[in-house]
């Protein structure tokens, strides 16, 4: 039995001529296999899980409800705050002169270096420990006051504490040279930072400066950096623990 040209040009099978039948082996142009599809899946899913267990394409990492809101805040009101900055450093100053009248008064109540007339006589070595003393003594004073004062600043701006506390001590160097332009102009009357003991302050009509002023103004303006930049973290890290109680992990 020959084909006819519809025939060739369909791309039919011939029959058998004597059962009529499809011989075996035999598919319809464009068909699939049987079990091909399974196997194409079965070989798509054992490469997406190898990639998975290999590794070597990393899951994106997708951002929580929290820090979307928090970033979304940031945005609008992080940045310096002097104006919190200008009450953390009304409290660095406060909290300065009320430590500082503390060491004075421990120091007169241990009777350190007073007579039975009640006159003061100190020796040398305890001169020299006095002195070792007063400077540590100053340096917890001045670290501890500008922490209280970086850590209101953080507390009220909310957000940005490394900000908030440096804001709070270029308050502290933007005031002591205010002070000591006045002081320098009206007298030693007027010098509010130098009657009050506080710290950091520029020397107006102290006498000649000496490499141990110059030592301790460095060492001052230094730690009340480092406490208000430490407080001003602190006051932040309170309102990340208020959102992540508020709005989860």
């Amino acid at each position: 039995m020959t084909m006819s040209d519809p025939d060739r040009r369909a791309g039919s099978v011939p029959a058998d001529s004597t059962t009529g039948s499809v011989p075996a082996g035999s598919a319809p142009a464009g068909s699939v296999p049987a079990g091909s599809a399974a196997t194409g899946s079965t070989v798509a899913g054992s490469t997406a899980a190898g990639t998975t267990a290999g590794g070597s394409v990393p899951l994106e990492e997708r951002s929580t409800l929290r820090q979307d809101v928090v970033e979304r805040e940031r945005r609008e009101f992080g940045g310096f705050k002097f104006g919190s900055a200008f009450f953390g450093w009304l409290t660095a100053t406060g909290t300065a002169v009320i430590l500082t009248a503390l060491v004075a008064a421990t120091g007169v109540a241990i009777g350190l270096g007073i007579r039975d007339d009640g006159s003061v006589q100190v020796s040398d070595e305890q001169a020299t420990t006095v002195g070792i003393v007063g400077a540590i003594a100053l340096v917890v004073i001045i670290l501890i006051a500008y922490f209280c004062g970086g850590y209101v600043a953080g507390r009220m701006a909310r957000f940005d504490g490394l900000k908030q506390g440096l804001a709070v001590w270029i308050w502290a160097i933007v005031i002591a040279v205010v002070v000591a332009i006045v002081a320098a102009i009206g007298g030693s009357q007027v010098d509010v930072l130098g009657n009050l003991n506080s710290f950091p302050r520029i020397p107006v009509n102290e006498g000649a400066l000496t490499t141990t002023g110059i030592i301790t103004a460095v060492v001052a303006a230094v730690t009340s950096l480092v406490g208000a930049l430490l407080g001003g973290v602190a006051g932040m890290r309170f309102h990340r623990k208020v959102d992540r109680a508020g709005l989860g992990r």
